[in-house]
């Protein structure tokens, strides 16, 4: 039995808060009301208790059935039936309603569609701005299996941010993700920057599946040199025991020492530690990294 077979036993740095109060209700209450899926909840994300609980959510939109089924991921694998047309204006009520300074909207993998809905994507955008004009609005798309078009129609609506995560090093990525190549990410992201230069991007790590630390670091290397701006870095947590094995777990000291190599590479923000996700306080992350990039204007 190789080390990756093995389940390693959960550490006590790893702890959720629950919290089940009048907020965490609320939301719970009016996505249910909206019909609407958070990616908290499919996903299965360690800090939902959290950040319900301060009322924030991230927005999934496209239905809660993705068309890849990766090793990682808890949310639900088959082929969609239908596209909610409707879907962007209950998005932007729903943030309306929490009344959001900073709104992530994120989808499933929708391979079935011609532009992989990108027009929804940029009609959520649309459709957040009109009925709160100060939100700022972060999306995380998924590759578009590399269309450069698709990737356009985002861009078009003028995110805020751009998130689009590479999750694992290069030499895991085939075992982790279905269909997404570690390169194409890379890719999508450089044209990104192409495309709107004054738009940040951003991408995130999840540590555990069997990396080794030079191949962390080489990863970071890889993401400054397509200029993305933001990184977030997380203990990857087994959702069930159909999906991959945590190999290991990183101490909160390792985390504080990835902050410290990303920092130095560049990037305008990084957010590491174990429960850390893509996006876990993302308002922060986004004020820090307006800030980083302020003050290298004035110095330059």
């Amino acid at each position: 039995m190789t080390k990756k077979d093995v389940k390693q036993p959960k550490p006590d740095w790893i702890r959720i808060k629950l919290t089940t109060g009048d907020n965490y209700q609320d939301i719970k209450g009016m996505m249910r009301s909206k019909t609407l899926h958070t990616v908290c909840e499919e996903a299965r994300c360690p800090n939902i208790y959290e950040c319900w609980a301060n009322r924030t959510a991230t927005f999934m939109i496209l239905g809660d059935i993705c068309t890849r089924a990766c090793r990682f991921c808890a949310v639900n694998t088959g082929m969609p039936t239908e596209l909610d047309l409707q879907e962007p204006e209950r998005v932007a009520e729903a943030a309306e309603g929490m009344n959001l300074r900073h709104c992530v909207v994120t989808s499933v993998a929708r391979d079935d569609l011609k532009d992989g809905g990108a027009k929804i994507f940029a009609e959520t955008v649309a459709a957040i701005r009109r009925r709160l004009p100060l939100c700022s609005v972060e999306v995380l798309i998924p590759d578009f299996l590399g269309d450069s078009d698709s990737l356009q129609i985002v861009m078009d609506s003028r995110p805020d941010i751009l998130n689009h995560n590479i999750e694992t090093v290069e030499r895991m990525s085939d075992r982790v993700r279905a269909k997404a190549k570690y390169r194409r990410s890379l890719e999508l992201l450089r044209r990104a920057k192409e495309m709107k230069p004054d738009i940040p991007t951003k991408s995130s790590i999840m540590l555990g599946v069997g990396e080794e630390w030079d191949e962390i670091l080489q990863a970071m290397d890889d993401l400054r040199a397509v200029d993305c701006d933001i990184l977030t870095l997380g203990q990857y947590l087994q959702p069930s025991p159909q999906h991959l094995n945590v190999v290991k777990y990183y101490p909160p000291e390792d985390f504080a020492r990835l902050k410290e190599e990303g920092l130095k590479r560049g990037f305008s923000h990084v957010e590491s530690g174990p429960l850390v996700r893509s996006s876990y306080h993302a308002h922060e992350q986004v004020q820090s990294a307006e800030k980083t990039r302020e003050g290298r204007t004035v110095t330059n």
